[in-house]
Formats: C-alpha cells, sequence, structure tokens
C-alpha cells in the first residue's frame, strides 16, 4: 500500500493500482487538482451533491468537506476501487459520504448490469467497447442518470466517468441542478459530442461557468434571473 497527502487530503492506495505518472501526480500533489479547485469553487455546505466516477475518494473528500459527508453521494463503476475509497472516505473522516456500486447510464439503456472494462490502470476504467479484453470485463449495475438525479436532487453534479458523459445529454437536466463540473474525454468522441453536452446544458438554463473550468475540467451553472 502507496500513502500520500494530496491538499491534506490522506490517500491510501494499493501499489497495483499505480504506474508512474499517477505516482507521480500523487506524490506532487497534482492529482485531479482542477477538478478539486473548482469543486471547492462551487459546492456549498448543505448542498446534495451527486459525484458520478469516485476514483480513489479524492474529490469525494473534497466535496465532504465543503458540503458535509452526509449530502455527498459518489457513484463508482469499478469494483476494484469500491474498498479503496471506502478506506480514504474513513481515514479523512468522511465515511458518511454514501458510495454507490454502478456505471451511470442514458435513457436508452433498459438492461439492470452493463459491461465494464476496469482496465489495468484505475483512471480509463469505463464502459467496455469492442477495444475491451473480454477476460477482464466484469457485470456491474447500470444506474439510469435520471433516476439517480431524481432521487439525490443535487445542486451540484461533479462528472470523471472516462467517455461515458456521452450518453448523458441528449435530454435535458432539471432545474434544481445549479452547477455541473464534468471532466471531458475529447479522444474517445467527436467535436460533435461536444456541441452536443453544450447544447443540452444550454437547453437544461445551465452556461458555461468560466470561473472553476480549466483544461479539460468544462463547468456549467445554471442561468441568473435578472
Amino acid at each position: 500500500m502507496a500513502n500520500y497527502t494530496v491538499d491534506g487530503i490522506k490517500l491510501s492506495v494499493p501499489r497495483h493500482l499505480l504506474n508512474d505518472r499517477i505516482e507521480g501526480k500523487l506524490a506532487s500533489g497534482s492529482y485531479e487538482a482542477h477538478e478539486a479547485r473548482a469543486v471547492a469553487m462551487r459546492v456549498k455546505p448543505g448542498q446534495n451533491i451527486l459525484e458520478l466516477g469516485a476514483g480513489l475518494g479524492f474529490v469525494s473528500v473534497v466535496a465532504a468537506r465543503a458540503a458535509g459527508a452526509r449530502h455527498v453521494i459518489s457513484v463508482e463503476a469499478n469494483p476494484d476501487l469500491l474498498p479503496v475509497i471506502k478506506e480514504n472516505l474513513k481515514q479523512n473522516g468522511f465515511d458518511q459520504v454514501r458510495l454507490r456500486h454502478g456505471a451511470v447510464v442514458g435513457a436508452d439503456i433498459d438492461d439492470p448490469d452493463l459491461a465494464f472494462d476496469p482496465k489495468k490502470t484505475f483512471w480509463a476504467g469505463r464502459i467496455a467497447d469492442h477495444t475491451s479484453d473480454l477476460d477482464t470485463v466484469v457485470q456491474v449495475p447500470a444506474l439510469p442518470l435520471a433516476a439517480l438525479l431524481n432521487e439525490v436532487q443535487p445542486k451540484v453534479v461533479i462528472m470523471d466517468i472516462e467517455g461515458a458523459e456521452r450518453f448523458l445529454f441528449e435530454t435535458p437536466w432539471p432545474d434544481y441542478v445549479l452547477s455541473v463540473i464534468m471532466e471531458l474525454h475529447p479522444k474517445q468522441y467527436p467535436d460533435s459530442t461536444i456541441k452536443t453536452i453544450v447544447d443540452c446544458m444550454s437547453v437544461s438554463g445551465l452556461t458555461y461557468d468560466p470561473g472553476p473550468s480549466r483544461g479539460r475540467i468544462l463547468c456549467f451553472r445554471r442561468v441568473r434571473k435578472n
């Protein structure tokens, strides 16, 4: 087990999940830095937060520090990461964050389960496709976005789901969502997909939020009424 401290947050990571690149980011303190900055800027105390793609639980802790642990629901598809997330939440005093196992899907998925490719490097895990090794693919619960939004009623949605975001912007989002903080994965889809995301947010009454946006971290905020 390797141990790190990033922005005052303790992270324990099984060594078999690491490579030189991610180990360097953890050691330097740059791991998920832009996403964490955006969350710290936009999440307020007492807001319900829905995090899609918890990874190591680092951003989960950042959100819990800002909103309160009981207000955060974090979703992670990779079953190998669930005990890691739980341990990192616990050792930072935020074990009341609710952790849900499953892959978030759009309205066109009716099956209760979905094929997921955990990949050797944990941050690259994603919904299985034609390039996936069938020997490593696992079945995970499929969690429809609409049902999650309706259940949690989040003010802020945080999203880092390795390209699966392309399935979640076909219909308008509900009015109670005030901010969306997401990592884009442009190598996994064409520019037209990014346009679909932006157009959907606009139709939903959300506009580009320049303050916390940086690089591939794209943020939206609800348009303020005059």
